[in-house]
């Protein structure tokens, strides 16, 4: 494993109102993925922002254009045995959730593709601000597909998503694999929508002002929101196609109605890590590796 001292920190910039601006970034790849590099390195820069001083609150950023993170290393996740997966998850859990505890309000600038873990990594921050349209002037995809690889999330997002959007919604797209648009993404997906990325640092500079950090050890989810998720869970069941994936995202979702987030992100992971082992998973995620 890289140790803390052989990593690269990630570029991060204080402005005179003690705002960090953390930017992700791909390394050697064309796009920001999340591999254990990158979360190892995010970890290492949090660590070092944390001996800054007068912090006000940390913007999260993408250094590429086109996407703000297309997901999770998919050919890294197949590659690992199972217990070096479950611990792969639960790194990025403990890490994503920093996000979460940091003594300051933390916001998610999007205006590119923000995809599976990138979405939730995203939504582990306490505000999402994104714009319509990304810097080609086009509309970019939003969302959880892991359902549409045979999988399902793994850092949170059956927990997160529903809590953000109307519940059955957002089961059901988690449950498929459907991924919205940006210039159409249901209310409450994004605290703060503008029209164009030029925009995305005055909007969230001003919703910092208005906000200060919450106090909480998890992340927005099921577990502190008070939605009707049960009739949302049935409703979703009912509506949706049965497959393995359905069925894990139902179970995850259940779970985080009657024993909160950590039992939920542990089944997620446990699902995941199962539904890996499928042939339907390998055929869908070997399919998609050899497109790359």
């Amino acid at each position: 494993m890289t140790t803390t001292t052989q990593l690269s920190l990630l570029r991060y910039e204080i402005n005179d109102q003690g705002i960090v601006t953390l930017w992700l970034d791909g390394g050697d790849r064309p796009v920001v993925v999340l591999d254990r590099n990158l979360i190892q390195r995010l970890n290492a820069t949090l660590d070092a922002i944390e001996h800054e001083d007068n912090i006000s609150g940390l913007f999260l950023r993408s250094d590429c254009t086109r996407v703000y993170v297309a997901g999770a290393d998919l050919a890294e996740i197949d590659s690992l045995d199972d217990p070096a997966l479950h611990a792969y998850l639960a790194f990025g859990t403990t890490v994503f959730g920093r996000l979460a505890k940091l003594p300051y309000p933390s916001i998610a600038l999007i205006s590119g593709a923000a995809l599976g873990g990138g979405l939730e990594i995203a939504m582990h921050c306490d505000a999402i601000v994104a714009s319509k349209v990304g810097e080609n002037g086009k509309p970019y995809p939003i969302g959880l597909p892991e359902a549409g690889l045979g999988i399902c999330p793994g850092w949170g997002g059956t927990q997160l998503l529903p809590a953000r959007i109307d519940p059955t919604v957002a089961i059901e797209a988690t449950a498929t694999g459907k991924l919205f648009k940006s210039s159409t993404m249901p209310e409450g997906l994004a605290d703060v929508l503008v029209e164009t990325p030029e925009e995305l640092i005055c909007a969230a500079e001003m919703w910092l002002e208005k906000n200060s950090a919450v106090d909480r050890s998890i992340p927005r989810c099921i577990e502190n929101t008070n939605k009707n998720y049960e009739e949302a869970i049935e409703t979703s069941t009912t509506n949706t196609e049965s497959s393995e994936s359905t069925k894990s995202v139902i179970l995850a979702v259940e779970a985080g109605v009657s024993k909160g987030w950590s039992a939920a992100v542990a089944i997620e992971q446990c699902e995941l890590v199962r539904l890996r082992n499928t042939q339907v998973a390998q055929t869908k995620i070997q399919a998609f590796l050899s497109k790359g």
